[in-house]
């Protein structure tokens, strides 16, 4: 979701900075790479490290980052390029569909009223698996929930992390980076905007492994 189908990590930025200042620091460029694509908890343990104060509450933390990164998404919510095109074609061809991210649900549910609550068969939200990205679990619950085989889903993906949770499970992946850049990785076809994806590259990527 955050990266891939809305322009919503420049409110995380703006959320995270917020509450390093409440803590009397800065976070550093290095630590909001880190983050991207992150679990909260993990999210929240990069924070506290990076300003030098381990011993925070991380529940505290993501509870005041989850009331303002809400505020933030009510206040709407900007589609990437070529996530809506693509997202609509798919839909319009019938395709099972999920959305698989790290976010909570109170957030994605702000972002479906963006995003549209019919554009997906299943929504699998960070807080509602037992291992988030990058482990596989994520991924495989989707397949599960659509009832399609892994093997014959393509993932969408524009950070580090979540790459890795989708080859771990075993999908096909569809790298589109945004904040932060993504080095070749065998089995990844990676694009600089979604403007140059269609339903026949999605195809594609299937039919070039074994059904």
């Amino acid at each position: 979701m955050d990266g891939t189908l809305v322009d919503s990590e420049k409110l995380w930025d703006v959320a995270l900075q917020e509450l390093a200042a409440v803590y009397g620091g800065t976070l550093s460029d290095d630590a909001r790479k880190a983050i991207i694509g992150t679990s909260m908890a993990v999210s929240m343990r990069i924070v506290h490290d990076d300003l030098g104060q381990p011993e925070r509450d991380p529940q505290a933390s993501a509870d005041w980052i989850n009331a303002r990164i809400l505020e933030l998404f009510r206040d709407g919510l900007r589609w990437r390029p070529g996530a809506l095109a693509l997202l609509r074609a798919v839909r319009a061809a019938g395709i099972p569909t999920a959305l698989v991210t790290s976010s909570t649900r109170p957030l994605v549910e702000v972002a479906l009223d963006t995003l549209g609550r019919d554009s997906f068969d299943a929504v699998v939200c960070g807080d509602e698996v037992d291992a988030a990205k990058p482990h596989p679990e994520p991924y495989l619950t989707a397949a599960r929930l659509l009832g399609v085989p892994i093997a014959r889903c393509v993932a969408i993906e524009d950070s580090p992390t979540g790459v890795a949770s989708a080859l771990a499970a075993g999908a096909a992946v569809l790298a589109v980076p945004a904040e932060v850049p993504l080095p070749p990785t065998d089995g990844v076809h990676q694009l600089e905007s979604l403007t140059a994806a269609d339903l026949e590259l999605l195809a594609a990527l299937l039919g070039e492994r074994p059904a």
